[in-house]
Parts: structure tokens; C-alpha cells; sequence
């Protein structure tokens, strides 16, 4: 299992920077198709039938390429506008998270899981091509914030959880996980500045504004990720699935792999077009 796992993350990350080498109008196809198949995964939470959710998934992935290849030329104020308004979407998500833990009021409606599909994955989609327009290794060191958040929540939930973080949604993810993964993306973050104050990286950015603002916002994606998480978790539950699918050998599903990316995404946008 560890092997399938270990063997399916570097052919991912060898697509990943192939596409990105080849240039933006392949890495957004790639990027397109990847959204196309999380499509696919987040429709069947809906209760969408498998050749429905593959058709919803197909025309998502269509629709994404067309606007790429055909003309989309977004300024970077409407890119902003768009990360902003993904990103209320996933605000109104947390307070509802955040109610529905705490009230174990876990139901939810298939047509309003459907609906969220476009919103939040186009949304995620038109951020990610905003980042990337500052550059591969900046996308790349956004990404990142989500990878090491995630691998130290996971030793230091495993050191030391012991009180859960929302038991009714996720029962694995613990308080100790959460402060982990907040204080390893911050000593990374503030290694790279003081190692390589010059990198084009995104938390390079952030502490060449001021070390405070860096510090409050890498936290506060920390935070928004976990949002992901919790959220996806919550539609598995729904679904009565483990997986969000199978295609990802070891890993599991496409949005088990990017659930945490979603709100970080354009959360990560809206922060550097305020700044």
C-alpha cells in the first residue's frame, strides 16, 4: 500500500511539473482535466448516477479548457473578485462547519452539494491560474503551505491528539494535529524568508510586507485548509463513502488529494491582491 502510494505521488508531481514547464495553456488543461475528475467525485456525493457524475465531470473539464484556449482573458482586479467571492462561499461553509460539529446537525441536501460543485471548483480553477501567473515556484510555494500543514498535522496528531477537533465530522483530525500544522508552515515559512529572502515565493511576499501579516496569514490558511478537510470529510459521511473515488492508486479519490487546496486556492488570491 505505502509502495502504490509512494509510486502514484511522484507520477503526480512529474505531470505536475511537466505541465507546468510546458506553459500555462497546458498546465490549465491539466489542471482542467484533474478539476473535470473532482467533478465527477463531488457529483456522485450529490447521489448522481456514475454516468451522470462522468458527463457532469467531462462538460466541467470542457467547459474549464474552452475558456483557457478560446479567449479568456481575465484581468487581475476580476480574478481577485472571483477568488472573493469563492472565498465568502467557504466562510459561509466554515460557520455552518462550525454549527453543525457542535449541534451534530450533520444532514445535508444533494441539489445544494451539487450546486457547490461549479462554485467552489471553477472558483478554486480561476485561482490557481491567478497564482500562477506570478510564476511556477510561487504557485508551487502556495501548494505547499497546504502540503506541510497536512503532513504535520498528521505526526503531530499522532504524537500528541488526544482531544479531537470535530469528532461528529472527522474523528481522526485532533486539536494537537491542528497546532502542529500551524507551527510547522510557520517555521517553514520563516526559514525560507531568512534563508532566501529573495525567492519569488508566496510566504516571501507576505514577510516582505511585514513579518505580523505573514504570521496571521499563513495561520489563517492553515485554518482554511483544515475547512477543506472537514468539509470534504463531511460530504464522504453524507455519501456513506471512504474514498472519494478509486482513481488515484493509494490515495484515493482526486479530492481526497485537493480537498484542502480548494479554499486555500482563492483565499491565497484574495489575500495577495489586497496586500
Amino acid at each position: 500500500m505505502l509502495r502504490t502510494r509512494i509510486i502514484t505521488a511522484v507520477v503526480l508531481l512529474l505531470l505536475l511539473v511537466g505541465a507546468l514547464a510546458l506553459g500555462p495553456p497546458v498546465f490549465a488543461t491539466f489542471i482542467a482535466i484533474a478539476f473535470g475528475a473532482a467533478a465527477f467525485e463531488w457529483l456522485r456525493f450529490a447521489a448522481w448516477s456514475t454516468p451522470a457524475a462522468v458527463a457532469g465531470g467531462v462538460i466541467g473539464a470542457i467547459v474549464l479548457i474552452a475558456l483557457q484556449w478560446f479567449g479568456l482573458d481575465l484581468t487581475g482586479s476580476m480574478l481577485v473578485a472571483i477568488a472573493g467571492a469563492t472565498a465568502f462561499v467557504w466562510l459561509v461553509i466554515a460557520f455552518w462547519l462550525a454549527y453543525a460539529e457542535k449541534n451534530n446537525r450533520l444532514v445535508l441536501n444533494n441539489g445544494a452539494i451539487a450546486a457547490l460543485a461549479p462554485i467552489l471548483l471553477g472558483g478554486a480553477w480561476f485561482s490557481l491560474l491567478a497564482l500562477y501567473q506570478h510564476g511556477a515556484l510561487f504557485l508551487f510555494s502556495t501548494l505547499a503551505v497546504v502540503w506541510i500543514a497536512d503532513i504535520a498535522a498528521y505526526f503531530a496528531g499522532r504524537a500528541f491528539g488526544k482531544r479531537k477537533l470535530a469528532p461528529h465530522i472527522s474523528p481522526r483530525k485532533t486539536w494537537a494535529g491542528a497546532v502542529g500544522a500551524v507551527v510547522a508552515v510557520l517555521m517553514v515559512g520563516l526559514a525560507v524568508w531568512l534563508g532566501w529572502p529573495g525567492g519569488r515565493t508566496f510566504s516571501n511576499s507576505l514577510f516582505a510586507r511585514a513579518p505580523l501579516v505573514a504570521v496571521l496569514t499563513l495561520a489563517l490558511l492553515v485554518v482554511v485548509s483544515i475547512v477543506g478537510d472537514l468539509f470534504e470529510s463531511l460530504l464522504k459521511r453524507h455519501a456513506g463513502m471512504k474514498d472519494s473515488s478509486g482513481l488515484l492508486p493509494g490515495h484515493g479519490g482526486v479530492l481526497d488529494r485537493i480537498d484542502a487546496l480548494l479554499p486555500v486556492l482563492p483565499a491565497a488570491v484574495l489575500i495577495e491582491g489586497l496586500l
